[in-house]
């Protein structure tokens, strides 16, 4: 299964889930409404965001009902400034409302994400660091929170435990050290590059003489990380991509990214979120 369709599954899952989760039997007060009386709605922007959660958001009136129509007036990947309209929703009343509130959680959960992530790549513009997500996601959105990390202009690190080797601090304390660590992940893993987290630079020189094609600087300050970066370009045999992670925040990201690291790994992107405002207004033919 590729990306594409991995995506396409988490969509389908996500979606058929929440509107479980939130319809059970049957949505009560809707029923309130005729049958057949339809219905035109107005998604709203309440404060600046870069949007995302399109796919998720038309799954859940598709579930509910085909012949429910959304017109997108913005994109994912688009900066929304406060009060713009984002979307116009038409069809059956009951569909639309039975569906509001998952719709519009998926899209200002989904949008936080990508809001945070384009305020970290800004901040980092000119250097070339690039930011990555981490996998500190909520559970059951993996996927859904990095797709929005793409939209904010971010970069996904590894999307699980399969499909990547990262070797951290408990890895290499059960394989006897960095050394054993690397040459483990080298022969069993030989098609894949090799990542090891490091906490100092004693840790990196054993990295690098290990080896390790990118290397993850775990909590360095920046002096440390300045170090990092020319020991790398001076002792190593080739060197290695470098990672900065650990207590990023967008107040010290810039600095981090002007040391000249090649990666910075923000846990903030999908955990310390903050759902976007937004609205939907009614208005019945």
């Amino acid at each position: 299964m590729n990306s594409s369709d991995h995506l396409t599954a988490a969509v389908l899952d996500n979606v058929t889930f929440a509107l479980e989760e939130d319809f059970g039997t049957g949505d009560l007060t809707a029923d309130l409404v005729p049958a057949e009386a339809k219905a035109r709605a107005i998604v709203l922007a309440k404060e600046p965001m870069t949007m995302a959660g399109q796919p998720w958001f038309n799954e859940v009136f598709r579930q509910l009902d085909s012949d429910v129509a959304v017109q997108w007036l913005n994109n994912d990947g688009d900066q929304v400034p406060a009060e713009a309209e984002i979307c116009i929703i038409t069809g059956r009343a009951r569909a639309i409302l039975s569906g509001e509130r998952t719709a519009l959680n998926f899209l200002q959960s989904l949008s936080a994400t990508a809001t945070i992530t384009a305020r970290y790549v800004r901040e980092t513009e000119g250097t070339k660091a690039r930011i990555l997500d981490t996998r500190k996601t909520i559970p059951g959105l993996r996927f859904a929170q990095k797709y929005a990390v793409r939209c904010g202009g971010g970069n996904n690190h590894r999307i699980g435990l399969f499909d990547a080797v990262l070797i951290k601090e408990n890895h290499i304390i059960s394989c006897g050290g960095i050394g054993p660590a690397v040459t483990a992940a080298r022969n069993t893993h030989q098609e894949l590059p090799i990542e090891i987290e490091v906490e100092s630079l004693t840790e990196l020189r054993e990295a690098l003489a290990a080896g390790a094609d990118r290397i993850l600087l775990d909590n360095f300050d920046i002096e440390d990380l300045q170090h990092a970066v020319e020991i790398n370009q001076t002792e190593g045999k080739h060197p290695a991509s470098l990672e900065a992670s650990g207590g990023i925040t967008i107040k010290n990201i810039r600095a981090i990214a002007e040391t000249g690291v090649d990666y910075i790994s923000v846990g903030a992107l999908t955990k310390d979120i903050k759902a976007i405002d937004l609205s939907m207004r009614f208005h019945y033919d």
